[in-house]
């Protein structure tokens, strides 16, 4: 048999199991990509931990893999504990707010709006007399939403199988991950079939858009959501908590933003409370949780990771809808890694082509005689 038929069976034999192990692994693939961004983040303490203990990677591992769950995990996981339960109270809230009545006197709470309270008095008054049965029938959707809740524990009970799964995942790769990772990544950097110089740009550029990106959209939300919660709290808006976590999740979207948490919240208190504290609210919204987004973001992203504003916003939507939420940052990662490529070419092959037709147009081919 000829080598080439043994080395293209060889290439088909390798494509073949690198798709089958693709399958393998895709069930985790998500876990798997929270553990290494995480593990990037953290490195520098496995780092600080190995050199601490006397290079002992194990125990700098496993210290370092408990750091992660106490720091990011936990919190989170809590967070949404809390967010669930203000959630759960703010549903019982409002329907007992109906059954009591609150939609009858809606028009005469909005009387009061500047401007615009007289006119919205009467379209809600022409609403409410319209469908004057709508308060049972909220009353009844909320008994049905209950029921349709009970309904689905089974499927709540293995999503929730189906997170302690990903949890215990994300904890066990972060720890090989940091005992072993450097040296998976010495494998995947050698394996890489394109030349030394590249392979370097290709993977700073990787390192680096990556911890912009990650570092600089946490901050962001962090900030945002704790101010607009601070906020809340000050203005006497309730269940402060939830709506300050809601802003920090919502500032993640690259359309609509923490406005779609504190407009309505605005609006709430303009309706409900002294005009000036809606006013207070529409003023820190727009001038001090949405300059935040327009200077850090820009600021800890653009700036740090080197991306165009426009391809980062576009690569974050796109990543959002195929991806889901880790495509927030999966999205301006790739962005980066595409542009390193064609800076690449742009520096090596463009430039080796446009000396070839440069020397070419310098000395053109004489005409041939066709006699």
């Amino acid at each position: 048999m000829s080598p080439q038929i043994l080395s293209a069976a060889f290439l088909v034999l390798c494509f073949l199991l690198l798709y089958v192990l693709a399958l393998i692994f895709a069930p985790f693939m998500t876990p798997i990509l929270w553990a290494m961004i995480l593990v990037r983040l953290f490195y520098p303490l496995y780092q600080w931990l190995t050199k601490m203990l006397g290079d002992r990677t194990t125990a700098s591992a496993a210290l370092s893999t408990l750091s992660v769950m106490l720091l990011a995990v936990l919190p989170v996981a809590y967070l949404t504990f809390l967010v669930i339960t203000e959630t759960i109270n703010a549903y019982r809230l409002a329907m007992t707010w109906v059954e009591e009545g609150g939609l009858q006197r809606l028009p005469h709470l909005v009387a009061g709006l500047p401007l615009i309270g007289h006119l919205s008095q009467e379209v809600l008054g022409k609403f409410v007399v319209a469908y004057g049965d709508l308060q049972e029938n909220l009353v009844e959707g909320g008994k049905a939403v209950s029921g349709v809740l009970l309904s689905s524990v089974g499927g709540l009970a293995k999503n929730t199988i189906d997170l302690i799964m990903d949890f215990f995942v994300i904890l066990f790769t972060l720890f090989f991950l940091f005992r072993d990772g450097h040296r998976l990544y010495e494998a995947f950097y050698e394996a890489l079939p394109i030349e030394e110089s590249y392979k370097a740009v290709i993977m700073n550029r990787l390192d680096h858009v990556l911890v912009a990106v990650v570092q600089g959209t946490l901050l962001t939300a962090l900030a945002q959501g704790f101010t607009a919660g601070l906020a809340f709290w000050a203005l006497g808006v309730p269940f402060p908590v939830f709506l300050g976590a809601l802003s920090a999740l919502f500032s993640l979207l690259p359309i609509g933003g923490t406005a779609l948490v504190w407009g309505p919240v605005a609006a709430y208190l303009l309706w409900t409370a002294p005009v000036w504290k809606g006013l207070v609210m529409v003023g820190v919204g727009v001038g001090l949780v949405g300059l935040m987004d327009n200077l850090l973001q820009p600021l800890l992203v653009g700036s740090k990771a080197d991306l165009p504003v426009l391809f980062l916003f576009f690569s974050s939507l796109g990543g959002l809808a195929y991806f889901g939420f880790l495509g927030l940052f999966l999205g301006p990662i790739l962005l980066g890694i595409a542009l390193a490529v064609f800076q690449i070419y742009r520096e090596n092959f463009q430039a080796k082509t446009g000396l070839l037709v440069k020397a070419n147009s310098e000395h053109p081919r004489e005409p041939v005689d066709p006699t």
